[in-house]
């Protein structure tokens, strides 16, 4: 684990000049993409309810969430090549967003089977359909289970270094998890507190908390959230895919020569 930690961090020392050197600020896109993510997030509160059209706002801000994460994806692949990347870039998905969504929703379905059988399967499953969409991002035209199979190929071997990448990127995660588990922990002591109150005299109907508990209304922890999580992302979100990337490249590279036509990558 201690090679893979030390080769991780030489990466991001490499990736950190890429993004320095890069035309369009990394930071400025991470903004852009993640206040886009906040506006989202906003419309489906504004639209909450139980209705068809409450659902139908939830499903299509989920899919352009979906499609702009295609976009920010796209940048960073451009930062790894050393190719100009606009701002509008983030729009690209929309060219191609039904076929991603239903590699999306594949790469999902997948999952959740493996995970029916047990926590592992479906953890080994989330690596193993990692390099999917890149496959797809990088090649619109390829078919949704060549991509699927190609990285079902390409990670053999390299789900480990996955695994090690996400760790090591995990203090950044929780620290983009502050207010969510601010709110967590206000709902659940309040819960528990309704709780302790009612076996002490369960005379009365045990209620649960309702959103008062959480001091704000729903609205502003969604702005307290999401402008939180864009801060922190500016800080580590392009490093996290640009590594990912290098990682989808290494083992592109890696198959190409044990696949070489002259025999010599089977050495």
């Amino acid at each position: 684990m201690h090679s893979q930690f030390y080769r991780l961090a030489e990466l991001k020392r490499d990736l950190r000049r890429r993004l320095r050197d890069a035309q369009v600020s990394p930071r400025a896109m991470t903004a852009l993409y993640t206040g886009l993510l906040l506006v989202l997030d906003l419309v489906i509160l504004l639209g909450s309810g139980y209705g068809v059209l409450s659902m139908f706002i939830r499903i299509l801000c989920w899919l352009i969430s979906m499609v702009l994460g295609a976009g920010f994806v796209l940048y960073c692949m451009a930062i790894r090549q050393g190719e100009r990347s606009e701002y509008l870039t983030l729009f690209d998905g929309f060219s191609f967003a039904g076929r991603l969504i239903a590699l999306n929703l594949l790469i999902s379905l997948l999952i959740v089977l493996w995970s029916m059988l047990f926590v592992i399967p479906g953890i080994i499953a989330i690596y193993r359909y990692r390099f999917a969409l890149f496959y797809f991002y990088e090649n619109p035209d390829i078919g949704i289970l060549e991509a699927i199979t190609l990285s079902r190929q390409q990670t053999q071997g390299r789900k480990w270094q996955l695994f090690c990448l996400d760790l090591s990127f995990l203090g950044w995660t929780l620290l983009a998890s502050v207010p969510t588990l601010i709110q967590n922990f206000l709902y659940y002591s309040a819960a528990f507190r309704m709780l302790s109150d009612y076996l002490s005299s369960p005379s009365g109907v045990l209620m649960m908390p309702d959103a008062s508990v959480l001091l704000l209304p729903g609205w502003a922890w969604t702005l307290i959230t999401g402008a939180w999580i864009a801060v922190v992302a500016m800080f580590y979100l392009p490093h996290y895919y640009c590594a990912q990337l290098t990682l989808f490249e290494e083992a592109k590279s890696a198959s190409s020569f044990r696949q070489s036509p002259d025999g010599l990558g089977g050495l």
